[in-house]
């Protein structure tokens, strides 16, 4: 299934101009329909800022109800199969923070790829997409927005 083409990275990249100045975040499942996730970062910062140091400009937390949805989808036939956010103003890469969500005790916390959006100034610009080398995540394929038809290595 291709679950990264043109229509869903465009759907994509909607939602990280409409979240911008914050950093969006979504997953898409196996059967590649996109689910925008809700970004609860800022929430966080407010509530306890000595803990949650990050806002939504630079940081991104599913709410409780993505990640059960997340998390569910692995039992099912229809997992997540990429989990994506974007980065307002500072191009597409994967971040120390970005490492530290994704991995648990050295390992994947989830068996999914990740897909970084580079949005300046509301317009997103393109996409890395980084997958596990065994070593660490590595970007695997750069994508421009407007590319009709990225050629996305996707491995399960």
């Amino acid at each position: 299934m291709d679950m990264l083409n043109h229509d869903n990275l465009q759907c994509i990249y909607r939602h990280a101009s409409r979240t911008y100045p914050e950093e969006c975040c979504g997953f898409v499942f196996a059967d590649g329909t996109v689910h925008h996730g809700v970004n609860i970062q800022s929430e966080l910062n407010r509530r306890q800022p000595d803990i949650h140091t990050r806002t939504g400009a630079n940081g991104y937390t599913f709410s409780v109800a993505d990640t059960l949805a997340m998390n569910r989808s692995f039992q099912s036939g229809n997992p997540a199969t990429v989990i994506y956010h974007s980065h307002p103003d500072v191009g597409a890469y994967f971040s120390h923070e970005d490492e530290n969500k994704a991995l648990f005790m050295g390992k994947p916390a989830y068996p999914v790829a990740y897909l970084v959006v580079d949005v300046r100034a509301g317009h997103a610009k393109g996409a890395k997409f980084f997958q596990w080398n065994g070593k660490c995540f590595a970007c695997v394929q750069e994508i421009h927005a407007g590319q009709e038809n990225p050629a996305i290595p996707i491995r399960s």
